[in-house]
């Protein structure tokens, strides 16, 4: 059994997918990039701006089901300029996080205006 997260507080799809779908005790989000929520804009002209806004909108959809940032078990991660950014995005993607991290994957992707896009699966801690 699977249910829809949507919440208002985070960036709405732009196509035909859910921000986030809840299946058991998982919660697996959509890809999140930089947009504003009540706007739709890209926020920031840099990497570490565009991984702000991301990882609010990612917090927001977690917050619709109670979860935080340390439920997340796992992040795949797509930068737009691999080498140039990473180290920028690492640096603001680890201020959300304590030990033990989430696993994570990071790949160089070829993204539509924007410098960053996250997606997470987190776990409902008994």
């Amino acid at each position: 059994m699977k249910s829809e997260l949507r919440t208002t507080e985070g960036a709405a799809p732009v196509g035909a997918y859910s921000q986030g779908l809840v299946v058991g005790d998982f919660v697996y989000t959509s890809g999140a990039g930089p947009l504003h929520p009540d706007t739709g804009e890209v926020v920031g002209d840099d990497v570490a701006a565009q991984t702000h806004q991301t990882m609010r909108n990612l917090g927001a959809i977690l917050a619709a089901h109670g979860l935080g940032f340390d439920d997340v078990i796992k992040a795949t991660v797509h930068l737009q300029e691999l080498k140039r950014d990473f180290a920028a995005f690492n640096e603001v993607y680890q201020s959300y996080f304590a030990r033990p991290y989430p696993v994570r994957t990071t790949v160089g992707s070829d993204l539509m205006d924007i410098l960053v896009e996250i997606d997470f699966v987190a776990h409902k801690s008994a």
